[in-house]
Protein backbone atom coordinates (compact mmCIF):
# COMPACT_ATOMS: atom_id res chain seq x y z
CA UNK A 1 0.00 0.00 0.00
CA UNK A 2 1.17 3.10 -0.62
CA UNK A 3 2.27 6.12 1.60
CA UNK A 4 -0.81 8.33 1.17
CA UNK A 5 -3.69 5.73 1.02
CA UNK A 6 -3.43 3.41 4.26
CA UNK A 7 -6.50 1.79 5.96
CA UNK A 8 -7.42 2.92 9.62
CA UNK A 9 -10.40 3.72 12.09
CA UNK A 10 -13.79 5.25 10.77
CA UNK A 11 -15.07 8.47 12.64
CA UNK A 12 -16.68 5.55 15.55
CA UNK A 13 -13.39 3.58 16.00
CA UNK A 14 -13.97 0.95 13.63
CA UNK A 15 -11.25 -0.46 11.14
CA UNK A 16 -11.78 -0.18 8.06
CA UNK A 17 -11.13 -3.14 5.28
CA UNK A 18 -9.32 -2.12 1.93
CA UNK A 19 -11.73 -1.24 -0.48
CA UNK A 20 -15.13 -0.92 1.80
CA UNK A 21 -16.85 2.09 2.72
CA UNK A 22 -18.83 1.68 6.07
CA UNK A 23 -22.16 3.58 6.16
CA UNK A 24 -22.68 5.67 9.06
CA UNK A 25 -24.83 3.02 11.13
CA UNK A 26 -22.55 0.06 11.01
CA UNK A 27 -20.09 1.89 12.77
CA UNK A 28 -22.22 2.84 16.03
CA UNK A 29 -20.54 0.30 18.61
CA UNK A 30 -17.27 -0.03 16.69
CA UNK A 31 -14.65 1.49 19.51
CA UNK A 32 -13.80 -2.39 20.94
CA UNK A 33 -13.61 -4.16 17.53
CA UNK A 34 -10.33 -5.10 16.73
CA UNK A 35 -8.27 -3.95 13.56
CA UNK A 36 -7.77 -7.05 11.58
CA UNK A 37 -7.51 -10.76 12.05
CA UNK A 38 -7.07 -11.76 15.54
CA UNK A 39 -4.71 -11.25 17.69
CA UNK A 40 -1.00 -11.85 16.57
CA UNK A 41 -0.02 -15.79 18.48
CA UNK A 42 3.17 -17.25 18.97
CA UNK A 43 6.46 -16.62 21.37
CA UNK A 44 8.07 -13.97 18.43
CA UNK A 45 5.78 -11.49 19.21
CA UNK A 46 5.95 -12.15 23.09
CA UNK A 47 9.83 -12.36 22.96
CA UNK A 48 9.82 -8.21 21.21
CA UNK A 49 7.36 -7.22 24.08
CA UNK A 50 9.20 -8.73 26.90
CA UNK A 51 12.48 -7.87 25.78
CA UNK A 52 13.62 -11.63 25.44
CA UNK A 53 15.80 -11.94 23.16
CA UNK A 54 14.85 -15.94 22.63
CA UNK A 55 15.97 -18.07 19.79
CA UNK A 56 13.76 -16.73 16.90
CA UNK A 57 16.19 -13.14 17.03
CA UNK A 58 15.69 -9.46 16.25
CA UNK A 59 14.69 -10.22 13.04
CA UNK A 60 11.55 -12.01 13.31
CA UNK A 61 10.22 -9.94 16.71
CA UNK A 62 10.62 -6.26 14.63
CA UNK A 63 8.51 -8.24 11.82
CA UNK A 64 5.84 -9.34 14.82
CA UNK A 65 6.33 -5.37 16.26
CA UNK A 66 5.01 -4.44 13.11
CA UNK A 67 1.82 -6.47 12.53
CA UNK A 68 0.39 -5.21 15.66
CA UNK A 69 -1.78 -2.69 13.65
CA UNK A 70 -4.03 -5.35 12.23
CA UNK A 71 -4.38 -7.64 15.31
CA UNK A 72 -5.27 -5.15 18.59
CA UNK A 73 -8.48 -3.84 19.78
CA UNK A 74 -8.72 0.28 19.22
CA UNK A 75 -9.25 -0.07 22.89
CA UNK A 76 -5.78 -1.31 23.59
CA UNK A 77 -4.01 0.88 21.76
CA UNK A 78 -5.73 3.98 22.26
CA UNK A 79 -7.97 3.66 25.17
CA UNK A 80 -10.71 5.33 26.15
CA UNK A 81 -8.56 7.01 29.51
CA UNK A 82 -5.20 7.07 30.15
CA UNK A 83 -4.14 7.92 33.55
CA UNK A 84 -0.39 9.75 33.96
CA UNK A 85 0.72 9.21 37.39
CA UNK A 86 3.30 12.15 38.01
CA UNK A 87 3.10 13.05 33.99
CA UNK A 88 2.18 17.09 34.61
CA UNK A 89 3.92 20.05 35.21
CA UNK A 90 5.62 19.60 38.30
CA UNK A 91 5.23 15.90 38.81
CA UNK A 92 1.18 16.68 38.85
CA UNK A 93 -1.34 13.85 37.60
CA UNK A 94 -2.71 14.01 34.87
CA UNK A 95 -6.09 11.80 33.50
CA UNK A 96 -6.23 11.66 29.46
CA UNK A 97 -9.71 11.00 27.94
CA UNK A 98 -10.21 10.19 24.52
CA UNK A 99 -12.80 12.43 22.04
CA UNK A 100 -11.88 10.69 18.71
CA UNK A 101 -10.59 8.33 16.61
CA UNK A 102 -9.38 9.44 13.23
CA UNK A 103 -10.81 7.53 10.30
CA UNK A 104 -9.08 6.51 6.89
CA UNK A 105 -7.27 9.60 6.06
CA UNK A 106 -4.05 8.02 4.51
CA UNK A 107 -0.63 9.71 5.72
CA UNK A 108 0.02 12.04 3.13
CA UNK A 109 -2.62 14.56 4.93
CA UNK A 110 -1.38 13.61 7.93
CA UNK A 111 2.07 15.46 7.36
CA UNK A 112 3.47 18.78 6.71
CA UNK A 113 5.13 18.15 3.41
CA UNK A 114 8.64 18.68 4.99
CA UNK A 115 8.11 16.02 6.99
CA UNK A 116 5.99 13.99 4.72
CA UNK A 117 9.39 13.41 2.55
CA UNK A 118 11.33 12.57 5.56
CA UNK A 119 8.98 9.66 6.51
CA UNK A 120 8.03 8.91 3.22
CA UNK A 121 10.91 6.70 2.53
CA UNK A 122 9.83 4.25 5.20
CA UNK A 123 6.85 3.78 3.19
CA UNK A 124 3.19 3.87 5.08
CA UNK A 125 1.08 0.50 5.96
CA UNK A 126 -1.07 1.70 8.51
CA UNK A 127 -1.24 5.28 10.80
CA UNK A 128 -3.45 5.34 13.58
CA UNK A 129 -4.42 8.69 15.43
CA UNK A 130 -6.64 9.31 18.00
CA UNK A 131 -7.35 12.73 19.70
CA UNK A 132 -7.43 13.25 23.57
CA UNK A 133 -8.48 15.95 26.05
CA UNK A 134 -7.56 16.77 29.57
CA UNK A 135 -9.53 15.73 32.68
CA UNK A 136 -10.32 20.03 32.39
CA UNK A 137 -10.87 19.92 28.72
CA UNK A 138 -8.54 23.10 28.18
CA UNK A 139 -6.13 20.95 26.12
CA UNK A 140 -6.74 18.73 23.28
CA UNK A 141 -3.58 16.21 21.86
CA UNK A 142 -3.31 14.06 18.85
CA UNK A 143 -1.18 11.16 19.51
CA UNK A 144 -0.67 8.87 16.21
CA UNK A 145 1.52 5.26 15.40
CA UNK A 146 2.66 5.60 12.06
CA UNK A 147 3.63 1.74 11.34
CA UNK A 148 6.16 1.37 8.35
CA UNK A 149 7.09 -0.34 5.77
CA UNK A 150 10.87 -0.11 6.61
CA UNK A 151 13.73 -2.89 7.42
CA UNK A 152 15.29 -2.67 10.89
CA UNK A 153 18.46 -0.83 8.81
CA UNK A 154 16.05 1.85 7.86
CA UNK A 155 14.14 2.88 10.98
CA UNK A 156 17.68 2.48 12.81
CA UNK A 157 19.05 5.24 10.05
CA UNK A 158 16.40 7.73 10.32
CA UNK A 159 16.14 7.60 14.07
CA UNK A 160 20.11 8.10 13.86
CA UNK A 161 19.05 11.34 11.78
CA UNK A 162 16.56 12.20 14.32
CA UNK A 163 19.21 12.54 16.90
CA UNK A 164 21.86 13.75 15.43
CA UNK A 165 20.80 16.20 13.65
CA UNK A 166 17.97 17.15 16.11
CA UNK A 167 15.09 16.99 13.73
CA UNK A 168 12.38 16.52 16.86
CA UNK A 169 13.24 20.05 17.99
CA UNK A 170 12.16 21.28 14.87
CA UNK A 171 8.93 23.38 14.11
CA UNK A 172 8.97 22.68 10.37
CA UNK A 173 8.26 18.97 11.46
CA UNK A 174 5.90 18.83 13.24
CA UNK A 175 3.02 16.49 12.87
CA UNK A 176 -0.35 17.82 12.40
CA UNK A 177 -3.27 17.52 14.25
CA UNK A 178 -6.38 15.31 13.90
CA UNK A 179 -9.23 17.84 15.05
CA UNK A 180 -12.78 16.19 14.97
CA UNK A 181 -16.06 18.12 14.63
CA UNK A 182 -18.39 18.32 17.32
CA UNK A 183 -15.70 17.68 20.23
CA UNK A 184 -13.43 20.11 22.21
CA UNK A 185 -10.78 19.29 19.31
CA UNK A 186 -12.83 20.68 16.55
CA UNK A 187 -10.82 24.25 16.32
CA UNK A 188 -7.30 22.23 17.00
CA UNK A 189 -5.64 22.93 13.23
CA UNK A 190 -2.63 23.37 12.06
CA UNK A 191 -2.36 26.98 13.85
CA UNK A 192 -3.35 25.51 17.31
CA UNK A 193 0.08 23.67 17.52
CA UNK A 194 1.71 24.54 20.87
CA UNK A 195 3.69 22.02 22.07
CA UNK A 196 4.82 18.06 20.11
CA UNK A 197 7.39 15.01 20.33
CA UNK A 198 8.12 12.69 17.77
CA UNK A 199 9.95 9.47 18.03
CA UNK A 200 11.37 7.06 15.58
CA UNK A 201 11.45 3.40 17.42
CA UNK A 202 14.44 1.00 16.44
CA UNK A 203 12.97 -2.20 17.63
CA UNK A 204 9.73 -2.43 15.69
CA UNK A 205 8.86 -0.18 12.16
CA UNK A 206 6.93 2.34 13.83
CA UNK A 207 7.20 6.46 13.97
CA UNK A 208 5.25 7.54 17.37
CA UNK A 209 4.54 10.77 17.79
CA UNK A 210 1.95 13.45 19.82
CA UNK A 211 1.14 17.44 19.35
CA UNK A 212 -0.95 19.22 21.82
CA UNK A 213 -3.04 22.81 21.82
CA UNK A 214 -5.45 25.06 23.51
CA UNK A 215 -8.90 23.82 23.10
CA UNK A 216 -10.69 27.18 22.74
CA UNK A 217 -8.64 27.28 19.69
CA UNK A 218 -6.05 29.76 19.82
CA UNK A 219 -3.18 30.30 17.95
CA UNK A 220 -0.10 29.53 18.65
CA UNK A 221 3.19 32.20 17.36
CA UNK A 222 6.15 30.47 18.83
CA UNK A 223 5.41 26.37 19.03
CA UNK A 224 7.90 24.80 21.18
CA UNK A 225 9.08 20.71 21.53
CA UNK A 226 7.85 19.06 24.48
CA UNK A 227 11.31 18.64 25.33
CA UNK A 228 12.73 22.04 25.91
CA UNK A 229 9.01 23.44 26.81
CA UNK A 230 9.56 20.56 30.00
CA UNK A 231 12.44 22.22 30.86
CA UNK A 232 12.62 24.33 34.41
CA UNK A 233 12.77 27.53 33.79
CA UNK A 234 11.22 27.63 30.08
CA UNK A 235 8.88 30.69 29.41
CA UNK A 236 7.48 30.44 26.29
CA UNK A 237 3.08 30.39 26.22
CA UNK A 238 3.40 25.97 25.69
CA UNK A 239 5.69 25.68 28.27
CA UNK A 240 4.09 27.72 30.90
CA UNK A 241 0.81 25.64 30.10
CA UNK A 242 2.03 22.34 30.18
CA UNK A 243 1.60 21.79 26.72
CA UNK A 244 5.06 20.24 26.68
CA UNK A 245 4.11 17.55 29.78
CA UNK A 246 0.82 17.50 27.79
CA UNK A 247 2.19 15.68 24.73
CA UNK A 248 4.94 14.29 25.98
CA UNK A 249 3.16 12.35 29.09
CA UNK A 250 0.78 10.87 26.42
CA UNK A 251 3.10 9.68 24.07
CA UNK A 252 5.13 8.05 26.17
CA UNK A 253 2.71 5.53 27.34
CA UNK A 254 0.66 4.90 23.99
CA UNK A 255 3.79 4.12 23.02
CA UNK A 256 4.48 2.10 26.13
CA UNK A 257 1.05 0.33 25.54
CA UNK A 258 2.13 -0.87 21.89
CA UNK A 259 4.83 -2.59 23.52
CA UNK A 260 2.52 -3.85 26.43
CA UNK A 261 -0.75 -4.16 25.20
CA UNK A 262 -0.97 -8.08 23.70
CA UNK A 263 1.91 -9.64 25.62
CA UNK A 264 -0.49 -11.76 27.69
CA UNK A 265 -2.31 -13.25 24.78
CA UNK A 266 1.71 -14.48 23.65
CA UNK A 267 2.75 -15.71 26.36
CA UNK A 268 3.95 -19.74 26.12
CA UNK A 269 2.22 -22.19 28.01
CA UNK A 270 4.29 -22.78 31.17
Amino acid sequence: MSFGQPEGYDDRARPRPLGVRLRPRTAAAAACLVLGLGLIGGAVTGSWLTGDAGATGGTSGFAAAGALWHSVPVDELFPPTVEGKGAGPGGADRTWTRIAVAPDSGCVNAFDPLLRGLLEPLGCERLLRATYTDATQSHVTTVGLLFAKADPAAMSALAARFKNERLDRRADLMPRPYAAADTVAAGFGDEQRGSWTISVLTDAPVVAYAVSGWADGRTVDAPQPAADAQQSGATTAPAQAGLGQEAQGLADRIERRLRQTVSPATERPS
